[in-house]
């Protein structure tokens, strides 16, 4: 197992920041993975933190990097959410030639990715940061014919952070979001893989109430879900949530107690 052929898909499409390409961290010999999978807009930069701690703590971890990511917004605005589902399969079924348990951790839109990814096929554990199953902006639900009138919504730039999101945001990508969303309308049920998730109170990006409303949905047997305060924005996975290390030692220990049960 190897991810020479995605990185050198990543470089065909124009990927050429490294920290914005697909990654493998291994660790020793165990049968467990953890497949990461980035949000919208993002890249597999927004996971690699949590994935040095998870392996740390003795996991191989991979990260894949969902089309139209870490390239330019306007390669974004021609992907499909098929596409990015593929890619996280791929992911899935690399690691599968090498380890039996294989967990995997979403933020944001990757949450709803993996849900996807649940429905066909197996996955011992899921840990999902900022579910949803509604975003907060009030036009949302209009992109696919917003699309058309304006293509692109502009996000106010962060200077450590523009390297690795778009601030030029894809309106046909929304719409993506919302054929996805639609595709995992009455389908939660079927997902019972054992569920951690998290919503912060400060997310300015997603409707939280949702995000519990998705988890509630669940057909899982075993699920958590913690609602962390309003200080907490919505991407888990870096420096600027004040919680991020409670995020990662929760996910860690999730994860571990699986397998000790397994």
């Amino acid at each position: 197992m190897d991810l020479s052929n995605e990185i050198e898909r990543a470089h065909r499409e124009g990927v050429s920041l490294p920290e914005n390409l697909p990654f493998l961290m291994r660790a020793g010999r165990t049968n467990t993975a953890v497949l990461l999978v980035h949000g919208f807009t993002a890249s597999p930069w927004e996971m690699r933190m949590l994935a040095e701690h998870l392996h740390q703590s003795g996991l191989t971890c991979m990260a894949v990097r969902l089309p139209g990511h870490g390239t330019t917004p306007e390669d974004l605005a021609t992907r499909r959410w098929e596409e990015w589902l593929e890619t996280v399969e791929r992911g899935y079924l690399a690691l599968t030639e090498e380890y039996k348990n294989i967990y995997a951790i979403g933020m944001s839109t990757g949450c709803l990715l993996l849900l996807a990814l649940a429905l066909r096929q197996k996955l011992s554990g899921l840990v999902l940061c900022s579910p949803y199953l509604a975003i907060q902006h009030r036009h949302a639900r209009h992109a696919w014919w917003l699309r058309f009138l304006r293509p692109f919504h502009i996000k106010q730039p962060h200077q450590s952070t523009n390297l690795y999101y778009y601030t030029k945001r894809p309106v046909s990508g929304v719409h993506q979001i919302n054929r996805l969303l639609k595709f995992l309308e009455g389908r939660l049920q079927e997902v019972t893989s054992p569920v951690l998730a998290f919503n912060g109170e400060g997310d300015e990006t997603v409707s939280i109430d949702s995000g519990r409303d998705l988890y509630e949905a669940l057909g899982s047997q075993l699920k958590i879900y913690i609602r962390l305060g309003p200080e907490t924005p919505h991407i888990l996975t870096r420096e600027e949530n004040p919680h991020y290390q409670a995020v990662f030692e929760l996910s860690e220990n999730f994860i571990k107690e699986l397998e000790q049960l397994a």
